[in-house]
């Protein structure tokens, strides 16, 4: 394009529109650029010395803004400008709406700030009664015994006049069942009275002591105390189960306070680490891991409160790394070569675990099935304790295990075994016995339940403390007993009497009980 002068009276933007015009009428080629900044001008060169994308990136930014200002409602604007501007010092934004992913709530507990009593009692080791009985071992081929995941739905079913999942008779079926399947008024307000000792004889912290004397409430009112003083985890959890069994949680109930503090006791004492959370103790060792586990999640199922959700897992997990990774049993340590009483404790947590959906995989299940194996006897109907036997109170927990781990009710080993349970009948002193072989017999129900129940409920009723301090609690002098002392008798005692709604019969439709996952 030929060059003229400008006119230095014209704005420059008016020179080169003049230029440009006298270009494309002489038929010169134009820079329509040129007609809209000179090429001197300080904007133009600003321009072109701007990378294209943020020249796109400001273009768009405008193009947004014009449209805010033409499709947001009055005083909107102003929110967005709240919003991007930096909130001052003492301005806090809403804490958002808690999601399941979201920390676990913790316990509303109230403690009492009354220091921690310490036991002088030297540790010592638990030595259980020899249940070996030298017999040939004989194998069975592993049942399909469960379903391979918990189903989508919960764990509820409506089949004629009950509804629920296997802890639902603990609510507002409790009264039917204890009519139903044998209890009465006698067996109900033992249960009761048992609760209030339970209550009477909890530590400042919130836990128990087998120790029941070390309690400021009773300081030796109580005769029979136990020698395991420093299992306290134990202690704690054999005194929450009886509230949980009689539907009383740390979310409602007469003694809702109280559960919760034991809960807290509990959770407060969990070692977490990569191996899960562990209430192992040097008295109670895997045995008090397993009872607090049960403890743990019973109250997490009944309640599904998440502040419970992380330390039930937790204990769970702590399960699945202490058992035998080559015969599939639990002892009193981590990984030991199991034996059938520490096996039970660790199975009952597993399937309240399941239960209350937390993670169980089918892999633990199938090795706890094999350890079974190793120490029946007669096909599964007897078992021993470390090796094959026909003790019944290593086939009471033996049978029960099975029942949990699936077996179907007619299954020949079943029926000889609980024929075997029925014919021993209830023992006068043997609680562990006797809170095995209950469950045995109640999940069977029939002819045998029955026969059984009228020997166990009247027992127990009459056998019962009503007079001081001791009323409501029960000692039986046996191995188990004298180092559990009174708390421990009295807790079996009382969830033996629970034993019409504490779960529901197994293989009763209305249960819908599931099975444990294989994988």
């Amino acid at each position: 394009m030929s060059q003229k002068p400008s006119d230095p009276d014209l704005p420059a933007v008016q020179n080169a529109a003049l230029e440009t015009a006298e270009a494309r009428s002489a038929g010169e080629p134009v820079d329509e650029f040129d007609a809209v900044l000179p090429k001197r001008s300080v904007l133009r060169n600003l321009i072109w010395a701007t990378p294209s994308w943020l020249l796109s990136m400001i273009l768009h930014v405008i193009l947004l803004l014009a449209m805010a200002m033409l499709y947001l409602p009055a005083g909107a604007v102003d929110d967005v400008r709240d919003l991007l501007l930096a909130s001052g010092e003492e301005e806090m934004l809403d804490e958002l709406e808690d999601f399941e992913d979201e920390p676990l709530q913790t316990l509303d507990v109230v403690t009492s700030d009354a220091l921690v009593l310490e036991s002088v009692v030297e540790p010592t080791d638990i030595q259980m009664a020899n249940f070996d009985e030298p017999a040939a071992a004989v194998q069975v081929d592993l049942s399909d015994f469960g379903l391979e995941q918990a189903p989508a739905n919960d764990l509820l079913a409506t089949v004629g006049a009950y509804s629920g999942d296997a802890l639902s008779g603990r609510g507002a079926e409790r009264e039917r069942l204890v009519r139903r399947d044998g209890g009465n008024d006698a067996s109900e307000q033992a249960v009761s009275l048992a609760l209030d000792w339970f209550a009477r004889h909890q530590m400042p912290d919130g836990g128990w002591s087998f120790d029941h004397t070390l309690c400021p409430n009773c300081r030796g009112q109580c005769r029979n105390p136990g020698s395991l003083a420093q299992a306290r985890n134990a202690a704690t959890a054999m005194a929450i189960l009886p509230f949980l069994g009689a539907g009383q949680t740390h979310k409602e109930g007469k003694y809702k306070k109280v559960v919760n503090a034991g809960l807290y006791y509990l959770i407060t004492r969990m070692k977490v680490s990569q191996k899960g959370g562990s209430l192992y103790e040097k008295e109670g060792r895997m045995y008090s891991h397993g009872l607090a586990s049960i403890a743990l999640c019973e109250a997490y199922a009944m309640t599904r409160d998440k502040g419970l959700y992380a330390p039930a897992q937790q204990a769970v997990n702590y399960i699945l790394y202490a058992q035998d990774p080559i015969g599939g049993g639990w002892r009193y340590e981590e990984q030991q070569p199991g034996d059938t009483s520490v096996v039970g404790w660790q199975i009952i947590a597993l399937k309240s675990a399941y239960l209350a959906y937390l993670q169980v995989p089918g892999e633990t299940i199938a090795k706890a099935s094999l350890f079974l194996n190793t120490v029946q006897a007669k096909n599964g109907a007897r078992y021993g304790y470390t090796t094959p036997g026909d003790k019944a109170s290593t086939t009471s927990i033996g049978l029960l295990c099975r029942m949990h781990l699936g077996w179907d009710r007619d299954t020949p080993a079943l029926v000889d075994g609980v024929k075997f349970l029925s014919e021993q009948g209830p023992s006068s002193t043997d609680m562990y016995y006797n809170y095995y072989a209950t469950q045995v017999l109640r999940h069977y129900e029939g002819d045998y339940w029955k026969k059984w129940n009228a020997v166990m409920r009247d027992q127990l009723v009459k056998s019962q403390a009503t007079k001081g301090h001791e009323a409501g609690s029960w000692h039986l002098d046996s191995s188990h007993g004298s180092k559990g002392g009174r708390l421990y008798s009295t807790s079996m005692a009382t969830m033996i009497l629970e034993v019409y709604y504490r779960h529901l019969p197994i293989y009763r439709k209305q249960s819908a009980e599931t099975d444990f996952p294989l994988d």
